[in-house]
């Protein structure tokens, strides 16, 4: 049974377990494995953590909680938006496995995401998360063609679903209206910028280096490196890369390959491309590697 606050089990749920008495990571760590659906092993891998450095994360956050008699109680309105960083950030990541390959899940958090927008209707972070999703799910249907992978430059745009587009971009204007500047926000405006037939790279990577120095995360480091070299300035661009410290993410290295071949320096990118191959789990990013990997030839 829901509280008056909250219509929706599902993210009253979520509000109760995203307690601040744990630090943000844990909360959101151990709500996903409590409540997301996701197994230890996606949860390891949306922190970009090894697998049993995670389990021994969610015993510790576990052991504190019964340590300290951590009550799990829904919490009264006026505390709710001390939890929502944490409660989007589970929404994002249920998301983001749903993206990968488990439509059910992605479903799951846009549904989510409505709920929270009409809870805390005035919260810019929040419909520029629903932004964020709705304008990403929108190209679903394009990214995989006969199961394999489609990168966005060779998606077909008559695929991309139109409606989830214009929802999107709705939120986003909501979202900008209540003078969000925050993560969500910037990652919705790039979304709908790569949502345009004819996309402006200079603007995308523009904001991606707002929302670098917003974030500090070396991932979207790597989007802006990305974003650069798509504005023409690929040694730029390469030169961000060789900055990040992300060596067991596969994106890392596939992201390098394709810099170094635009520069002409073939060998480096078959080497990194093998690398990549040594960390990126199976399935269609795997099979989309070694397909870049043959077209570079033998050394």
């Amino acid at each position: 049974m829901t509280s008056d606050t909250f219509d929706d089990e599902r993210l009253e749920l979520l509000f109760t377990c995203c307690h601040p008495a744990l630090a943000i990571e844990a909360q959101v760590a151990l709500t996903l494995r409590t409540l997301g659906g996701l197994s230890t092993a996606e949860v390891a891998r949306a922190f970009l953590q090894p697998e049993a450095t995670m389990a021994q994360r969610l015993v510790r956050a576990k052991r504190k909680i019964k340590a300290a008699g951590i009550p799990f109680r829904v919490p009264p309105p006026h505390l709710l938006p001390d939890r929502l960083v944490a409660v989007l950030a589970v929404i994002y990541l249920i998301f983001n496995e749903g993206y990968g390959g488990r439509a059910e899940l992605a479903a799951e958090a846009i549904r989510l995401g409505r709920a929270v927008t009409e809870l805390m209707p005035d919260e810019a972070e929040a419909a520029g998360l629903l932004a964020l999703m709705l304008l990403q799910d929108a190209r679903r249907a394009a990214r995989l063609r006969d199961g394999e992978l489609v990168l966005l430059d060779d998606q077909d745009h008559a695929l991309w679903d139109r409606e989830a587009i214009e929802q999107g971009r709705t939120a986003l204007d909501r979202a900008l209206a209540l003078g969000g500047r925050g993560p969500y926000v910037l990652q919705a405006a790039i979304a709908s910028l790569h949502s345009d037939e004819e996309r402006d790279r200079a603007q995308i990577a523009a904001l991606y280096a707002e929302l670098a120095r917003v974030t500090g995360s070396p991932v979207v480091e790597l989007n802006r490196a990305l974003a650069v070299a798509e504005a023409g300035r690929p040694a730029e661009g390469l030169e961000l890369l060789d900055a990040i410290d992300l060596d067991g993410y596969h994106y890392l290295h596939a992201a390098r390959a394709e810099l170094l071949t635009r520069l002409g320096r073939r060998d480096e990118a078959r080497s990194a491309l093998a690398r990549a191959l040594e960390v990126v789990p199976a399935g269609p990013e795997e099979r989309l590697l070694r397909r870049r990997l043959a077209s570079l030839g033998e050394p």
